[in-house]
C-alpha cells in the first residue's frame, strides 16, 4: 500500500496493494494496522454502500456535530470524488481536491472529519463503498451546494442529476461554516 498524494493536511489519496492475473484480482480494503501506519488511527463505526447512475452528482455532505472520517472506494464504475476542507481553523479552510476513482484503478480517498464530501458518476453505473468514523446522524446533516460559486469545482461532467434536496444546500462563500 502507498500513499501517492496529501493534496490537503489529513486527506489521503491510497493506492492499495493489488494481486493480479489471468483469473482476476485480490485487494485488502481496509487491515486497521495497516492504514494506521499511514496515519489513520479513527476507528470506523460504519460502513455505507450507494449505487448511482451517470450523471448523478451527490453532495456536498457533511455532519455539522458528528463529524464523519471517510475511507472511499468503488466496487464498480467511475466517480469523480470531490472533499473540501471545512475546518475553520484549518490553513487549507476552502480548498478542495478531486480525485478520479474506479473500480480499475483501485484508488481509495481518506476523507478525514472535517470535510465536505460529494462524488459525480462518470460511468453508466457505479458502486460506492466508504466506511465512516462515526455514525449517521439525520438532524446533524449539513451541506454546501454543488454549484457554488466561490469553491468552483469542476465536476467532470455536464447536466448533473441532482436530488431535490441538494439543489437547495447553503453556499459557502468563504464563510465560517460551523463545523464542531
Amino acid at each position: 500500500m502507498e500513499i501517492l498524494n496529501e493534496p490537503l493536511p489529513d486527506l489521503l489519496l491510497i493506492q492499495p496493494d493489488v494481486y493480479s492475473d489471468e483469473r482476476g484480482f485480490f485487494l485488502e480494503t481496509w487491515q486497521k494496522e495497516r492504514y494506521k501506519e499511514i496515519g489513520i488511527k479513527e476507528e470506523f463505526v460504519q460502513d455505507n454502500w450507494s449505487r448511482s447512475t451517470k450523471g448523478v452528482l451527490r453532495g456536498l455532505h457533511f455532519q455539522k456535530q458528528h463529524p464523519q472520517g471517510k475511507l472511499v472506494s468503488l466496487r464498480r464504475g467511475r466517480i469523480y470524488d470531490v472533499a473540501v476542507d471545512i475546518r475553520p481553523k484549518s490553513p487549507t479552510y476552502g480548498e478542495w481536491y478531486g480525485e478520479e476513482l474506479s473500480d480499475e484503478n483501485h484508488l481509495q480517498l481518506y476523507i478525514p472529519p472535517g470535510f465536505a464530501h460529494g462524488f459525480a458518476v462518470l460511468s453508466d453505473v457505479c458502486d460506492f463503498n466508504y466506511k465512516c468514523t462515526d455514525y449517521y446522524h439525520p438532524g446533524d446533516e449539513g451541506g454546501i451546494v454543488w454549484n457554488d460559486e466561490t469553491l468552483n469545482i469542476d465536476w467532470k461532467i455536464e447536466n448533473p442529476i441532482v436530488s431535490e434536496k441538494d439543489q437547495h444546500l447553503s453556499v459557502f462563500s468563504g464563510q465560517k461554516l460551523k463545523v464542531y
